[in-house]
């Protein structure tokens, strides 16, 4: 029988209740007669503490709170992806088109509770009597009544990770099942019979288990030259995008949602503006998967948690994201998780720690700030699944900082847990320069361990030139500094040339349009040519300027102009333009090293 309270005390999102049965430390319980959602986050002898996930208006000491005897819990199953949800996986229409009632299906609303099982084609991949283990997979999963061409994205039906091995007894014929149906039916070691349908619950703030980690030796691709380039990120690995208002956080998550190798992407609207995420979802609704030429919602998980929305289920979304991304991952799949922005979930988190009276820690912030956010970080990798297979969730996480400060609390802790950081500049941003990440406060742990990967890709001198780039633009810093107060004409060539280099390296390979037909994305070959390209241009120079050439004839030479267009001019696949091009460079070098020497004689 489950636990029973009565509310006692409510404050906002948070009330007290004496109890009268055993509740858990992070149980789901429902409050009132409208059977709100909540979570257990104290628990006293005789009264807990709940954290409600829903507006409480209305509730009032009195009011039944009844336990349901098991942590805070998502169903998760095929009916998960293409959709859309709020922070506790329940649905919400954009269009009219979830929801128990259509003309209702745009609001959360009171009770409100997950999404209707929907059914879909089931197709055996083992028979009866085969031995399975947690995590196995037991067949394949499609749209129901679908052609195979339509499917979309192959899902799999998993063993959940918390059953018993087993022996198959029963198992369904390939056809049209319910979600919530069993397929398979197990006996375990002990005797006892245990059911696998479609779904099934997880604790949100439970990892998933895996069979081992595995070394992040591959990049999780962007098709963003600044990123893949200079600051990469390992697949399962994670990265913060701190950043100013303004500076593009948001359409730099929502680029790389759209261009990155992830098989499944998960976003997560936490906190935002509603008007922002409204946006999103009618470009997801309209937008073509560039790898499959179909809906790019098919393969897309959106939890949308706007602004306006009960604070304290803003403080679970990122949880019930990273979730729904380990699901994912448990079928062989790469997953990409954006969470937009966790610097809202920190103020939730605050907001809550308030209520219940904590201590506050430094900015405010519950003292437990730094390990919440560890938790969340710590649950991106790269694995080795229960099945054998091999999946990963690699976690991007934007970051608010007031006033643009880094060194507030939240950007402060993140950057001790993150691998990546990919900082947004505001002058940048203002002058229009896009992706507006700065060069020399951002990093990647990573970038060391990819070299390899980057070399078997063609790319040999990938490392030597990333280097050689972040230099220059160091150089570039001190040396702008200068010729404010002295000139550029009073600095000496070789600084001349070296903020020559420079300005190449940001407007031709840094400088990437999100609105450009042909360089919004950029895969790695195309990447590895275009950074060839300038170093040649830079060993050219240097070896020019040692002729006795000034910065300034190379300025002015017609394959400057074309290495600064290259981007935008050159299709991707068009590499006779890029042998063109440096044919054409080596001539230039040529032509302007005689002319020299013509002037010398």
């Amino acid at each position: 029988m489950s636990a029973r309270a009565t509310t006692t005390w409510i404050s906002g999102p948070v009330l007290r209740a004496a109890s009268t049965g055993a509740f858990l430390l992070r149980e789901a319980v429902v409050v009132g007669a409208d059977r709100l959602l909540g979570e257990v986050i104290r628990v006293a002898r005789d009264e807990i503490t709940v954290q409600v996930y829903e507006d409480t208006s209305g509730l009032r000491p009195g009011d039944p709170v009844e336990g349901s005897g098991r942590l805070l819990s998502i169903r998760l199953g095929p009916g998960i992806l293409g959709n859309i949800f709020d922070g506790l996986l329940r649905p919400i229409g954009v269009d009219g088109s979830a929801g128990e009632d259509a003309s209702e299906a745009a609001w959360v609303r009171p009770g409100m509770r997950e999404a209707a099982a929907g059914r879909f084609r089931f197709t055996p991949t083992l028979a009866v009597g085969d031995r399975v283990t947690p995590g196995a997979v037991i067949g394949e999963v499609g749209a129901a009544g679908a052609e195979p061409a339509e499917q979309g994205l192959r899902q799999r039906c998993l063993v959940p990770p918390d059953a018993a091995a087993g022996e198959i007894v029963e198992l369904a014929d390939a056809g049209d099942v319910a979600e919530d149906a069993a397929v398979c039916t197990l006996r375990t070691d002990d005797g006892g019979e245990y059911d696998v349908a479609l779904s099934h619950r997880w604790p949100v703030r439970l990892p998933r288990p895996v069979a081992k980690r595995l070394p992040a030796d591959e990049p999780m691709l962007t098709g963003q030259r600044i990123l893949d380039c200079l600051f990469p990120i390992a697949r399962g690995g994670t990265a913060s995008i701190p950043g100013g208002f303004g500076t593009g956080k948001t359409v730099l998550l929502e680029t790389i949602a759209k261009w990155c190798d992830a098989d499944v992407i998960v976003y997560v609207g936490c906190g935002e503006r509603g008007n922002e995420l409204a946006g999103l979802l009618a470009e997801f609704l309209e937008l073509q998967d560039p790898r499959t030429g179909r809906p790019l919602l098919e393969r897309t998980v959106v939890i949308a948690n706007t602004s306006n929305m009960p604070v304290a289920a803003r403080e679970a979304s990122i949880y019930t994201g990273i979730t729904v991304a380990e699901y994912f991952r448990d079928q062989g799949l790469d997953v990409a998780l954006m969470a937009d922005s966790t610097s809202r979930w920190a103020e939730a988190l605050r907001e809550v720690s308030g209520r219940l009276g904590e201590l506050p820690g430094e900015g405010g912030y519950p003292a437990y700030l730094s390990s919440r956010l560890a938790d969340f970080y710590e649950r991106a990798a790269r694995v080795e699944t229960l099945a054998g297979a091999r999946g990963s969730v690699s976690v991007m996480g934007a970051v608010s900082p007031p006033s643009g400060d880094f060194s507030e609390p939240v950007t402060n802790h993140t950057r001790r847990y993150v691998g990546c950081l990919w900082a947004l500049d505001v002058r940048r941003a203002q002058a229009r320069f896009y992706p507006a990440i700065h060069p020399l406060t951002s990093y990647s742990d990573s970038a060391q361990g990819l070299a390899r990967w980057w070399h078997s890709a063609g790319c040999t001198r990938w490392e030597i030139l990333r280097r050689r780039f972040l230099t220059l633009l160091e150089d570039e810093a001190r040396l702008e500094r200068m010729a404010r107060i002295i000139g550029r004409d009073a600095m000496p060539p070789r600084q001349r040339l070296t903020l020559l280099c420079a300005q190449l390296i940001n407007q031709a390979f840094l400088r990437q349009s999100a609105f450009s037909e042909i360089d919004r994305y950029a895969t790695p070959q195309r990447q590895a040519v275009m950074m060839r390209l300038i170093g040649s241009f830079i060993d050219a120079g240097d070896k020019l300027l040692a002729d006795g050439v000034p910065p300034e004839r190379i300025n002015t030479a017609p394959i400057f102009r074309a290495l600064m267009r290259m981007g935008e001019e050159i299709p991707e696949g068009d590499w006779e333009r890029f042998s063109e091009l440096d044919r054409e460079l080596t001539a230039t070098a040529r032509r302007l090293r005689e002319a020299a020497a013509e002037v010398d004689v």
